[in-house]
């Protein structure tokens, strides 16, 4: 092989091949094509040259740019940034969307036991007295009792991580829990919903439920309806499995699992937005109606990015699952 000849024969192609790799992803469909073609043939030419003239300049040249090239052709399509934006404003609102029925219902049902439990605990003294004695009552619903003292028994910022530990925890429960046919689910409802109800009550017997709502409702607003979705996207998962519509069981369980997989991961931030909320907010020497107006803005911004978003992203097609592009071949079901 003459190298000066096939280096002055291909050099155009090389630096072609160059500019395209600097453009990167700003290519037309037809560019595209040329950069995948001009780097098969620059590996070409690095095994020729290799093998019949191995100038160590050349070699370098073409190992190089072969390589950057390789990068630019089986890089990804898109930065890991823009499926994160993705996830969050289309298929995190659609997959909340789609399952409103079973959250909304959650919370509805969840809510009137609390009441329930609360107006039982409030209206007979005698259930109250078998929860605990009269001191400890006393003790946990007096002005700065346990009640009050617990949203400040920390500093701010480590409360704030350990709440949203916890209810990060509860959420993965619920929707872990979901393919055991939901039951564990239910247990989880019925526990929450008689705490909460066992609180409501003692407070609202001592006559001071007024405290006990301006302690709760700014932080737990956000916080119970977080809990509310992922208790009914598990409900959901129970129900695929007894009943998984026109796609076969395994489909339709890999599908629910991978939005469950995704709520998860967006359950988590809406937890942190409440969890700084209790840590900095419920605490703080503000007036209880700004309290109440910190809790209220943040849980009308997440119902609106629902059923603004999230409707607008399912009528567009989101489910929110994973892209097409994304899923291994899998056989059609009969519908």
């Amino acid at each position: 092989m003459d190298l000066d000849v096939f280096v002055t024969t291909h050099s155009a192609e090389w630096e072609r091949l160059d500019r395209l790799v600097r453009r990167g992803r700003r290519l037309t469909g037809a560019e595209v094509d040329e950069l995948v073609e001009l780097y098969q043939r620059a590996a070409v030419h690095l095994s020729q040259v290799r093998s019949s003239a191995p100038d160590p300049v050349v070699v370098a040249r073409l190992t190089t740019l072969v390589a950057r090239a390789r990068s630019a052709v089986t890089s990804p399509g898109r930065p890991a940034w823009r499926d994160a934006a993705d996830f969050f404003t289309t298929g995190f609102p659609a997959a909340l969307y789609r399952t409103r029925r079973w959250w909304l219902s959650t919370a509805l049902l969840t809510v009137v036991v609390a009441v329930l439990v609360g107006w039982w605990v409030a209206a007979h003294p005698e259930v109250r007295s078998a929860l605990a004695t009269p001191s400890e009552l006393h003790e946990m619903t007096r002005p700065g009792g346990q009640y009050e003292t617990y949203y400040s028994s920390s500093p701010a910022a480590s409360f704030a991580a350990q709440v949203w530990t916890n209810n990060a925890q509860v959420a993965a429960l619920c929707l872990a829990f979901g393919a055991f046919l939901g039951l564990p689910v239910v247990a989880i409802l019925l526990l929450n919903a008689a705490n909460l109800g066992v609180g409501l009550g003692l407070m609202a017997a001592a006559g001071r439920l007024d405290v006990f709502l301006g302690l709760v409702a700014p932080h737990g607003l956000l916080e119970l309806t977080a809990v509310f979705v992922a208790a009914g996207t598990g409900l959901r998962l129970g129900w695929t499995v007894i009943d998984p519509g026109p796609r076969r069981r395994t489909a339709a369980l890999a599908q629910e699992g991978r939005a469950a997989m995704g709520m998860a991961l967006g359950l988590a931030v809406v937890l942190l937005v409440s969890g700084v909320i209790e840590g900095f907010v419920t605490p703080s020497d503000l007036p209880t109606w700004a309290r109440l107006a910190i809790g209220a803005l943040a849980e009308a911004a997440f119902l609106l990015y629902v059923f603004a978003l999230g409707r607008r992203a399912v009528r567009l097609g989101n489910t929110g699952d994973l892209d097409a592009g994304d899923l291994a071949a899998a056989r059609p079901t009969a519908a």
